[in-house]
Formats: structure tokens, sequence, C-alpha cells
């Protein structure tokens, strides 16, 4: 027998194998994982794999959806709130039902609420593979939101259902209206809870300069929101992605830059082990599955024909709903397109406004501001409308994984017909992983589904950083922004600024980089702080009103991080 610890050792080494040659193949890393973990689980001298499902649903899951959702830009959230909002939740009540009453059919002597237990337990489609395949496709950055969020939701949506399920399965019945009722509750306290956590939590890094101490706290942050949820009775999954979602957006205004470059790097390391060893794990705990069937009721054949089954059922139910949800969204985005040129009155009247006092100033800068963002949201709903092929892109990317199968197994030991309905939860998850994930790639291409090319999103990111230097400039183009304690500053030090944000100096000028002495190093400094601050301003701004991608934000955010923390370690060492 091989000691555990060798075996973890074993596959963190085998999970960096594997996403090496994923990336030079293009083959996803988890679809490799989970057949490699499956064939090494039945070797003879591998020891059985079973890792308690509470590791997984309160263990790993927070750190994963936290993971995910504090990446998720918030305007990208907001805008597709409507198809995110039916796919987690309309879906996964559909899904629930169809399946639940596909069960009954083919057991009659199976428990109606625990067949409808496993329909919420196939429910919610998987965060991880559905998006990695989708990003690494270079699908359209609308779908990939779409099928982010929706996974990050639905398992908030799957598990209120599931636990209902289960207990009326225990107590043999049911309050339709009490489970309406507790659902409402549920969700409103974890995302109450969520925006507290998020809120406070951020505060709290703000105003501490340790990276160690700071990067503690992030790591704590899912479980700040889980942990109190789920006390509450109240969806810790969900607490969770709010609580995400809310560091996210406040982190890009109140964290240091070396504090994000630093939560970049850690969070990606640690997704990256947590997310491919769920699949490695799923893998090697097949062959467990399989002896705890042989000794229960039912058989394998007959787990799988009924795991194929659920699968036709899912992605049927999934195709209806989208093909039917389409025409409804499309309806909608057409109705707000429509309103464009009252936006545009609207402008007028406010730009030939002049307010009397500050007051009515602000208010103006605050209309201004709400009026831009509007305006941006249908520029973006008129260059990303909804299409029958992005569509099909979603009704195919309906893949289970590491929710699916943790749920099933946290199924109470005497739960009605348990061995068989965890193997069943397990086939719909690699049928779904291996068998969409694998041909994914084929129906988008066969549908000629693409998002923006590369050079475009290049040309993006250079007219946004061009925006953002030229707001920084402003500091040294205004006589009041650019004196320093009351008096000009040295020309070589304005020249040199002008020089390190990308434009040419004034060639009569001819200054060159800051004299060695204490009084003009005071003034670049305070200067290039002031001009990093605008920059920083400007970016906040289009990231607020969502006048360039997320993707193009995303990318201006970390180059202008990556250079103010590598000038911060430079001036801490002067």
């Amino acid at each position: 027998m091989i000691d555990a610890s060798l075996l973890v050792v074993a596959g963190l080494v085998l999970i960096v194998m594997v996403a090496a040659f994923s990336r030079r193949t293009g083959v996803a890393s988890p679809l490799i994982l989970l057949v490699v973990g499956a064939a090494v689980g039945f070797l003879p001298f591998v020891p059985p794999v079973a890792v308690p499902h509470e590791w997984i649903l309160d263990g790993v899951l927070p750190v994963l959806l936290y993971a995910t959702a504090v990446n998720l830009p918030t305007t990208d959230f907001r805008r597709n709130i409507a198809p995110i909002t039916g796919l987690s939740v309309v879906l996964v009540v559909l899904s629930t039902a169809a399946t639940g009453g596909l069960l009954a059919l083919l057991f009659p002597e199976l428990d109606l609420f625990a067949a409808f237990a496993l329909g919420a337990i196939v429910s919610p489609t998987d965060a991880v593979a559905a998006t990695a395949i989708a990003r690494r496709l270079g699908l359209p950055e609308r779908t990939v939101t779409v099928l982010e969020g929706e996974s990050l939701v639905n398992d908030a949506s799957a598990l209120v259902l599931l636990r209902a399920c289960t207990a009326a399965a225990t107590a043999g019945t049911v309050d339709l209206l009490g489970i309406g009722g507790s659902f409402v509750v549920s969700v409103l306290l974890a995302i109450a809870i969520g925006l507290v956590a998020g809120w406070i939590t951020a505060q709290v890094r703000a105003r501490l300069s340790d990276p160690v101490l700071t990067t503690t706290i992030s790591f704590v942050v899912p479980f700040v929101a889980f942990v109190p949820a789920e006390r509450l009775g109240a969806s810790g999954v969900l607490a969770t992605v709010v609580a995400g979602l809310v560091t996210g957006a406040r982190g890009a205004r109140i964290f240091d830059a070396s504090q994000r470059v630093s939560d970049h790097t850690n969070w990606r390391t640690v997704q990256f082990v947590l997310e491919h060893a769920v699949f490695l794990v799923m893998g090697l705990e097949l062959k467990p599955l399989v002896t705890d069937l042989a000794h229960g009721a039912g058989t394998i054949t007959q787990a799988v024909g009924v795991g194929l089954l659920v699968v036709l059922g899912l992605l049927v139910v999934r195709a209806a709903y989208v093909a039917a949800e389409l025409p409804l969204l499309r309806r909608w985005e057409r109705r707000a397109l429509h309103r464009a040129d009252a936006l545009d009155q609207r402008a007028e009247r406010l730009e030939a406004y002049d307010p009397e006092d500050d007051r009515k100033a602000e208010r103006k800068d605050r209309a201004e501001r709400n009026l831009a963002q509007r305006r941006a949201d249908l520029a973006f709903l008129q260059a990303n409308g909804l299409s029958w092929r992005g569509a099909a892109v979603v009704s195919w990317s309906g893949m289970r994984g590491v929710v699916t199968l943790a749920a099933a197994q946290s199924l109470p030991d005497d739960f009605p017909g348990r061995p068989l309905l965890v193997l069943v939860a397990f086939t719909v998850a690699v049928v779904t992983l291996l068998g969409f994930g694998s041909t994914l790639p084929f129906v988008i291409r066969v549908l000629h589904v693409r998002g923006t090319d590369r050079q475009a999103r290049r040309d993006e990111v250079r007219e946004l950083l061009d925006q953002i230097n030229r707001s920084s400039l402003r500091v040294l183009d205004d006589r009041e922004l650019r004196r320093v304690n009351g008096a000009e500053p040295d020309p070589h030090v304005v020249d040199s600024l002008r020089k390190r944000y990308g434009y040419r100096a004034d060639e009569d000028d001819g200054a060159d980089e800051p004299r060695d002495d204490d009084a003009v190093r005071d003034q670049f400094l305070v200067l290039r702080r002031r001009m990093r601050q605008a920059a920083r301003d400007e970016l906040l701004d289009a990231r607020s009103v969502g006048t360039f991608s997320s993707r193009a934000i995303r990318t201006a955010q970390e180059i202008l991080d990556l250079s103010d923390a590598r000038e911060d370690r430079i001036a801490d060492q002067l």
C-alpha cells in the first residue's frame, strides 16, 4: 500500500505535469486529470480514496467560488443579471423537477423526494470546467460571463433545494409554501451576510500594510461569509459569492498596487491547485463508489444506464429553456435599445444645464455619470447581442462536476437508494465533463462562434492606456496641480515624468533624469504620486461607467499595478 502523504505529493506532481501537457496540446487539463485519476484509482497498490464530502462542500467549494467571484467584474455581472438569474434559478428548478420525475418513472419503488433530491444534485453546472474551456477557446466575453455567473449562483439554488428534498424524504412530508419561503429568506440573508463580510474585510485589509497579514485575511474571507450564513440557515455558497464580488469591486479602489499583485498571484496558485486536485480526486473516488454499489441495491450497469438517461434529460431541458429564454431576452434588449434617443436628449439637456452652486454641480456630475453608464450599457448590448449560435454553445456547456459529486456523497447513509443515487450522480458528472467538455471545441468551430480577435483586444487596451496616460499628464499641464510646496517643480522633473508616461518632451528642453538632489527627488516623488492617482482615478471611472470591456480594464489594471508595485519597491530601498 502507498503511504497517503506520498500519494498527495505524487498527485501534485501529476497536476503540474498534466497542466503543462494541456497547454501544449490544448486539451482541458480537468478532463485529463479525471481520466487519469479513474485509471490510477483501480490500480491494486493504490489505496481507496474517499474524501469526506464536508471537506469539499465546506472547505474547498467556498474557496473556489470566492476565487472566481473576486475576479468577475461586477459591471459584467450586472449587465447579464437576467440570463444569469434565469439559468441559475429557474433552470435549476426545472432540471430538478424533470430529473426527479424521470427517476420516479424508472424506479416506482423509489421515494419521490429522494428522486427530487438527485435532481437537485445534478442540476448545478460546474464553474471550473465550463469557464476554463470557454476562455481557452476564445468565446465572446459575454458568453463566458453568463456561464461563469450561472455556475457561481446555481450552486446555492441547488443546495437549498437539496436540503429541502432531503428533509422531506426523511420526514415523508413536504411543505411547498415553507420551502418557497425558506428559499427566499435563505437568499436574502445570504446576500446581506456576503455584503457585510466583503465590505468589512476589505476595509480591514485596506488599513494594513503588511502583505503577510493582508494575504492571511484574504484566505479567511470565504469562510467569514460561508460559516455564519450556514449557521443561520442561509446559503453559505451565495454569501461567499457576494463577498467575492464585493471584495473585487472594493479592492480595485482601496487596495494598494502591491496588495492586488500579491492577491492575484496567491489566489491563482490556490485556485489552480484546488481546481485540478478536485478533478483528480473525482477520478480516484470511482473505485470506492463501485465497491459501495456492489454491496447495495442495483448494479453498475443500471446506474450507468440511468445516468445516461439523466444526462439526455438534462440536455433536453437545458436546450429547451435556453431556446425559450432567448427571444424573451432579445425582446427586452430591443426595448432597452429603443431608449437610446431619450438618453441622447437627456444628455443634451444636462450639457446645457448650468448649475448655480456646488451642490447642484455635484448632482449634475452624478447624473452625467449615471447617464454615461446607461449609454455604455446600451452600447454593450448593441455590440454583444445574443444570437442562436451563442445560445447553442450555452446549451452544450452544461457540464457537471465537483458540486454534483460532493452533494451526492452528503446524502445520509440511511437515505433511500443512496449507493445507486451516488453512482448515478457520478455518471452524470463524468459523462457531461468528458462528453460535452471534449466536444465543445468542435461545436464552437462548427457554429463559428468567436470572440474579439487578439489585435482588436490589443488596440482597445492601447486606447485605454492612452486615455489613462493623458489623464495623468494633465497633472503636469495644470499649473496648480504641478506645484509642489507652492513652487514650480524643476524642469528636469517634469520632463522625466513625461518620458516615463510614454510622451516625448519638447525638443528644446533637452532634460535628462532628475538630478541626485533631495529637493528634486521629493518633487519627483510628489508629482509621480499625483500622476499615479490621476491614472488610477481615470481607470476606476472607465471601470464604473463600462465604456471599455472588462478584459481591457483587467489588463490595464494589471499593467498599472505591476508598474506601481515595482516603483514602490524601488522607492522603499532608496
